[in-house]
């Protein structure tokens, strides 16, 4: 079972978030300030923190740029009153994976739980599996039913980025920033190119599809 650490001050709010989370499938631990939560990390293992910014002792901001510069790469979910955009930008330059805005819909903190989570996993193993086809970084391949299909290094990155954000629409130029190098030459029609021939690889695959979002880019569904 995973297990996710709560750490905010405010006592109600740490245990309605935990039992909105075991009631999910997930084990809580909590912990009051910062401190607190660092400890706690010294004693038990831990797959993500929702990590309040307004504590004592130790602020949420201070939390995890320490985590951060220690070399702790857990997913951390930021939930603040703080809505400001710098306060935002405090929060990611700290080192935080996402950020939600109280009042928090349980809801939407859930679903936001759970994309970290599969991110996290794909960043320590290299893969993704959707449905029965499982990407594997290491080795650029694509194993589905019908065998493994071994890409070119670009169509394989590009299917490896879609893939990882499901439902998250990515612009030509943030797969052109992403895929190629920010300075390259390349046009960005050179991403419908790749998309295409991903297209026509994967036409019979029921697992995934790539669609286009006119005027936009594109999106991985499943």
């Amino acid at each position: 079972m995973l297990r996710i650490m709560v750490v905010d001050d405010n006592e109600n709010t740490r245990k309605l978030t935990e039992t909105v989370l075991r009631q999910n499938g997930y084990e809580t631990v909590s912990a009051c300030d910062g401190e607190e939560g660092l400890d706690m990390l010294d004693k038990v293992h831990i797959d993500l923190i929702v990590l309040d910014v307004m504590m004592p002792k130790m602020d949420g901001f201070t939390f995890t740029k320490t985590l951060r510069e220690c070399g702790w790469d857990i997913p951390i979910l930021m939930v603040t009153a703080k809505e400001s955009h710098i306060d935002k930008k405090k929060g990611f330059l700290a080192g935080t994976d996402d950020y939600m805005v109280k009042p928090v819909d349980n809801e939407e903190m859930l679903l936001r739980i759970a994309a970290l989570l599969r991110r996290s996993k794909i960043a320590s193993e290299r893969k993704i599996t959707v449905g029965n086809t499982v990407l594997d970084h290491d080795s650029l391949t694509v194993t589905t039913p019908d065998g493994i299909i071994e890409l070119p290094q670009k169509e394989f990155m590009l299917l490896f980025q879609l893939l990882s954000y499901k439902d998250k629409i990515f612009t030509r130029r943030q797969l052109m920033d992403e895929i190629w190098d920010m300075d390259s030459d390349t046009d960005e029609r050179t991403v419908d190119v790749h998309i295409n021939r991903l297209r026509e690889k994967f036409k019979n695959n029921g697992d995934f599809s790539i669609v286009t979002i006119r005027g936009l880019g594109y999106k991985a569904v499943w």
